[in-house]
């Protein structure tokens, strides 16, 4: 939805990647189940926005045959527009083992290049007649970190990005519509925090080497080829994963613009916090130890040392050591609550990147991202998804206006 901030308007929604669904007519089926519900809760009277997910095969399946047309009379019908998509997830997001396999394939391979492209061409198609109004991909921060160590590894993620970057520049000319990939810094990825996806954009993208192929790829001057970049490769800010690695927002925000470094796209979600770690820890975590999606733990000493675990069963086995200790959790909860059963959120740098985004303007895309509503705890699901996705519009526009 359109949300006019003291500093300028934004584009506010939630990402659907919270309702299950792999094929088209599964996340279809979903979208026309809960997309009209939470309308009507929160933007009865004006369009509201989109942020669709859709998988490897949905995004295939769409591109075929009447179906993304159809799609597009059924949202201008219910008064709903798509202006950002969510292509982090490749394949299965729900209901099987996602772990680690949500990085892949990863920036190293031909796959994920395919797979932006088709996102892009779709969101051009999607997004409505409006002057100046661009879309926006959040993707995955390159690949899972401990993959990184193969030193094939960096040159073939900046030469995937380089490709991709420039699809995005065929796109712009053909169709007029600008879309910008943004990576998406996640706690044990490549690109862990703001200040490592920036430097990595600085060194390995924005350099005059890689902006000469660069240019070479995208038909360009090179004196265009800066501009080009920056204007469709930026970072994906992720409040919940940002609290995570325990963030100072105001240095981040600086270091992004002391860069030039655009944020197409902020995902507003908070993480689960043990302000003090003790003996209880582990029972109350383990309510949230789902099987399904990673857990990452970031613990803060009193001297303010980081130490980083892939999940929890690791940080667990650690809990000894780790007695008096801040942990913070990668487990996106609703981001209305504060306090979760006897633990804590990072709701508090939610709130201070909100009023950072209230006073000069962050980005112009924002995104709740609430996908781990039905692995939550049964208590923090009701009184149901439809309510607590309204209950988190809510909580956020009121904090933008």
């Amino acid at each position: 939805m359109h949300v006019r901030t003291p500093v300028g308007p934004v584009h506010l929604a939630y990402c659907t990647n919270i309702h299950r669904g792999e094929s088209w007519a599964e996340i279809r089926s979903a979208l026309e189940a809960h997309l009209p519900v939470v309308k009507a809760a929160v933007s009865p009277d004006a369009p509201m926005g989109v942020g669709l997910r859709l998988s490897a095969l949905a995004a295939e399946e769409l591109a075929t045959g009447e179906a993304l047309s159809a799609f597009r009379a059924w949202l201008a019908e219910q008064g709903l527009y798509v202006f950002t998509i969510n292509g982090f997830p490749y394949g299965p997001f729900h209901g099987t083992r996602v772990k680690e396999q949500v990085y892949q394939p990863d920036w190293t391979r031909p796959e994920r290049v395919a797979y932006t492209r088709r996102l892009a061409e779709l969101l051009a198609a999607l997004l409505p007649e409006e002057p100046g109004l661009r879309g926006s991909i959040s993707t995955v921060p390159g690949t899972f970190r401990p993959l990184a160590a193969d030193l094939r590894v960096i040159p073939a993620i900046v030469a995937n990005l380089q490709r991709a970057a420039a699809d995005l520049v065929a796109l712009e000319r053909r169709t007029g519509r600008t879309i910008a990939l943004a990576l998406e810094p996640e706690p044990h990825c490549l690109l862990e925090t703001t200040e490592e996806a920036v430097s990595f954009l600085e060194q390995r993208l924005l350099a005059a080497e890689p902006l000469a192929v660069f240019a070479r790829l995208a038909d360009l001057p090179f004196a265009e080829a800066e501009p080009a970049l920056r204007r469709h490769l930026g970072i994906c800010l992720d409040a919940c994963h940002a609290a995570v690695e325990f963030e100072d927002l105001d240095a981040s925000l600086g270091r992004l613009r002391a860069a030039g470094i655009a944020v197409p796209k902020m995902q507003l979600s908070a993480a689960l916090e043990v302000a003090e770690v003790g003996p209880e820890t582990a029972a109350r975590l383990a309510r949230f130890e789902d099987g399904v999606y990673l857990h990452q733990v970031v613990e803060r000493a009193r001297n303010g040392v980081l130490r980083h675990f892939l999940d929890l069963d690791r940080a667990f086995a650690e809990l000894a050591s780790a007695q008096g200790r801040t942990w913070r959790v990668h487990c996106h909860v609703p981001i209305f609550q504060e306090r979760l059963e006897g633990l804590g959120s990072t709701q508090p740098s939610l709130r201070r990147l909100l009023e950072l985004q209230r006073a000069q303007p962050i980005s112009d895309h924002l995104e709740v991202e609430t996908y781990t509503f039905d692995v939550l705890p049964e208590e923090l699901r009701a009184p149901g998804v439809d309510a607590a996705i309204a209950r988190e519009l809510r909580w956020a526009r009121e904090r933008l206006v």
